[in-house]
């Protein structure tokens, strides 16, 4: 029995060109930031609301969740691969443009922490944004593209889709 294999979906196409993209930008951010803000430590004033500084997070978003335990990193890594599966699986069903780029965005950030945790124990971070004595937890480019994306995903569900790819108000013949 031959076994074929069908294209690769529009959405699955846009969701890895931007987990692609997201991923790339996000190891090359890191790696810049571990080679001038390491040796020696220090904080580099980029603008009057944004300091880079590198720090190491072992939890998740915002640091919750830290664990330093030998089996944190694999945990919350096997725990981010198997969300980057359903999101995999989503894109590829999805007809909309803007939830396959949600899709990829998220992926690509959750790939890119993965990688960091898997490599180092811990996810880079170096992106210290603040305001009035206020500072906002020390994020990367892997998190801009996770938040992004789930931004994109609430405001695409916002809108009913266009009539042409699927009558308005309906979703796979289901009434909203």
């Amino acid at each position: 029995m031959k076994t074929t294999w069908a294209a690769p979906s529009a959405g699955l196409r846009l969701a890895g060109a931007i987990g692609a993209i997201v991923l790339i930008l996000d190891q090359l951010t890191k790696w810049a930031a571990l080679e001038h803000l390491l040796e020696p430590p220090r904080l580099v004033e980029a603008a009057p609301f944004l300091n880079l500084v590198l720090g190491f997070n072992t939890g998740v978003s915002f640091g919750l969740l830290e664990n330093d335990s030998a089996y944190g990193p694999w945990l919350l890594s096997g725990t981010a691969l198997l969300v980057v599966t359903v999101l995999v699986v989503w894109a590829a069903r999805s007809d909309s443009r803007a939830e396959a780029a949600s899709f990829g965005a998220i992926a690509g950030g959750a790939v890119g922490n993965v990688v960091d945790r898997l490599r180092q124990g811990a996810v880079t971070d170096f992106i210290d944004l603040h305001a009035f004595g206020w500072h906002w937890p020390t994020f990367n480019v892997a998190d801009i593209g996770i938040t992004g994306g789930v931004g994109l995903l609430l405001i695409s569900g916002l809108w009913p889709r266009r009539a042409g790819s699927e009558e308005a108000g309906e979703r796979n013949g289901k009434p909203l």
